[in-house]
């Protein structure tokens, strides 16, 4: 078992806490293409590096495209009410070209761990 460290703005970070989001979208890079199912997440808060939670993943989720990933799942796991906002949101980090070049994926996790 492996332990990845996943750094998110204060909001994100937040709605994980709570159990209000428990799949956390990011490019399918080299850095994500080592998360293996019961492996650990450490999530730090940008905003206050202290601020950390250790969730289990239990799911990951491989799609072409964030639009592909956030169509075929439940909106509310991701933290997000439309496909539009969610979309909004993750196009602030990942361009067009980087999510073509590794695809994209879900990390579905156990917050209660």
């Amino acid at each position: 078992m492996t332990t990845h460290r996943l750094k998110l703005h204060s909001e994100p970070f937040a709605a994980i806490v709570s159990g209000q989001k428990t799949i956390e979208s990011r490019l399918y890079d080299e850095k994500r293409q080592k998360i293996q199912l019961g492996d650990q997440i450490m999530f730090i808060n940008r905003t206050n590096p202290e601020q950390t939670m250790t969730a289990t993943v239990v799911g990951l989720l491989r799609y072409a495209t964030f639009h592909d990933l956030f169509s075929h799942n439940d909106l509310l796991k991701f933290g997000g009410e439309s496909v539009e906002w969610l979309e909004n949101q993750i196009n602030e980090f990942y361009s067009a070209a980087d999510q073509e070049r590794y695809g994209v994926l879900g990390i579905e996790f156990d917050h209660e761990s």
